[in-house]
């Protein structure tokens, strides 16, 4: 990278001012997954020809990044777009970390905070560090690099600017049509009243390309990761006592083998349960929900914490070790099956939402996680419990990201609808235009009752009569799902004509002779 000094600042600054023009005044779209792929591009050709090639484990990492990256403009659901800019921006990290070495899926905990703790010191201070040690080695060869000094533009430019202006303005009094020529010119490159714009745009500009330009001499090299944390010697010596740590697993396999036969019929007597006990819907799948998903991540703590810190001198106490483990995590997961349960009954009884559909994603994950923790317990490979919770993260993302989650809860709200039950339209409305698709989809489906149809209805009816849906006209800010959305918008529009305003609420009488409001509702 020494050799390419100046290629290295030409690239990191050229990305910093595409940052600029990408994301300036633009809505969030494709520009994302642009820039990043932009990123990709120019790093790995630096590297390329830094003759730095990336490790074959590092490469795995590259598809997982697209994806992350181009969801941010294929969903416009708000938690998934989260976690698609989230992603994207740990994994190109993890990229840097880990470009020559390729071992990230080796990684412990300690070594992914040591590791981004390094990129964080080289994005502030590898540029410095990195053009001090150039100066010193040519200094001490005796080369001297041919470069343009700065200095006599800059003096030029200054003397030149006033001379100009002096001519520039006697030209102008000289012609009325250059003057107006002159005038227009002025205000489209040298307007004054964007001066802190442009000051504030430029510094900005330069600060992306000196983090750009650290991340790239991190990947070049400091990225080997030779030597993991703890991957030798663990990082925490074991020093208590195997009596102890069984004392400790059998009183916690106790008390949840009591808590699940006491309550037994209680987490799976469903429906008939609530009758007898006399719980409201909301009653029973709240009650207890939130601690049996707190009582499963402790007790994933308390195994991996136990392992670490047990010692177990021969082989027998490492099998008693895992077995009890495995039985705590098979009660757990009961428990989460439980969890699971009261959450659909709940949403059975009042549709689904975003933050119910999160939920019941990340439990199928949880108890993935848990059973994870067991198998490589039994393996005997604990140091990959860091890598199984970066792929249940992941695993947790990528679902929402295929389940389309508000075209999901349209789906399941309107079934719940046909079978007797309201249909929130207020709510429907206020989802993003992932739903936009499902619901022409149902509002074009004769298998569907009249009623539920005119429902659906209203909804696509008030995205109408907003100009929300609509997308932006720059290239930058597109995304799919608005294109998406805004052609199956197109294929009904005619049809929604049948719904009439009645006032300025706006309120509006369905085919049907319903009347609902376009006001949204909260998630």
């Amino acid at each position: 990278m020494k050799k390419k000094l100046n290629l290295l600042w030409i690239t990191v600054i050229v990305l910093g001012w595409l940052f600029d023009f990408l994301f300036w005044r633009q809505s969030f779209g494709i520009n994302f997954a642009i820039f990043t792929v932009l990123c990709l591009v120019g790093g790995f050709l630096l590297l390329w020809m830094d003759q730095k090639h990336a490790a074959r484990g590092t490469l795995w990492l590259i598809p997982l990044i697209l994806f992350f990256a181009a969801i941010t403009f294929v969903r416009a659901e708000p938690m998934t777009v989260f976690f698609g800019v989230v992603f994207t921006l740990f994994l190109m990290g993890v990229l840097a970390v880990t470009f020559l070495g390729g071992r990230w899926f080796r990684y412990g905990m300690a070594d992914y905070f040591t590791g981004f703790l390094k990129l964080i010191g080289s994005m502030v201070a590898r540029p410095v560090i990195f053009n001090s040690e150039v100066r010193s080695e040519q200094k001490e060869s005796g080369v001297t690099r041919s470069r343009i000094n700065p200095w006599p533009i800059v003096r030029g430019i200054l003397i030149a600017l006033p001379i100009v202006a002096i001519f520039a303005a006697l030209l102008a009094s000289a012609d009325t049509i250059f003057s107006n020529e002159l005038n227009s010119f002025l205000k489209l490159f040298f307007n004054l009243e964007k001066l802190p714009e442009y000051i504030f745009r430029f510094c900005y500009i330069l600060f992306i390309a000196y983090l750009l330009a650290g991340t790239f001499l991190h990947a070049a090299s400091q990225s080997m990761d030779e030597k993991l944390v703890g991957e030798e010697k663990p990082f925490l010596s074991p020093f208590l006592g195997f009596t102890e740590t069984t004392i400790v697993l059998g009183s916690v396999i106790i008390l949840f083998a009591a808590f699940v036969i006491v309550q037994f019929r209680y987490f799976f007597g469903g429906q008939a349960n609530i009758n007898i006990q006399g719980f409201t819907y909301s009653e029973y799948a709240r009650r207890g929900f939130g601690e049996l998903v707190t009582v499963a991540f402790f007790s994933l703590l308390m195994i991996l914490g136990l392992g670490a810190i047990t010692r177990r001198e021969n082989e027998t106490q490492h099998r008693i070790y895992s077995g009890l483990s495995a039985v705590v995590v098979a009660l757990v997961i009961v428990m989460l099956v439980s969890a699971y349960q009261r959450l659909y009954l709940y949403e059975t009884a009042y549709g689904f939402s975003r933050l119910r559909t999160y939920t019941h994603v990340a439990l199928i994950w949880i108890g993935l996680l848990l059973g994870a923790a067991v198998v490589l317990e039994v393996l005997r490979r604990e140091r990959f419990m860091a890598f199984a919770i970066l792929m249940a993260s992941l695993g947790f993302a990528i679902s929402l990201s295929l389940l389309n989650v508000d075209g999901f809860i349209v789906r399941q709200n309107v079934w719940r609808a046909t079978q007797g039950k309201g249909l929130d339209v207020p709510y429907l409305v206020s989802l993003s235009t992932d739903s936009v698709p499902v619901l022409v989809d149902i509002y074009q489906s004769s298998s569907y009752p009249g009623l539920t149809r005119d429902a659906v209805g209203a909804v696509l009816f008030c995205r109408l009569q907003s100009d929300s849906s609509r997308s932006s006209t720059d290239w930058r800010s597109f995304t799919f799902i608005q294109w998406q959305a805004e052609t199956a918008l197109e294929k009904v529009q005619g049809q929604l004509t049948q719904y009439r305003i009645v006032n300025d609420q706006p309120e509006f009488l369905t085919p049907g002779n319903v009347l609902y409001g376009c006001y949204r509702g909260n998630d």
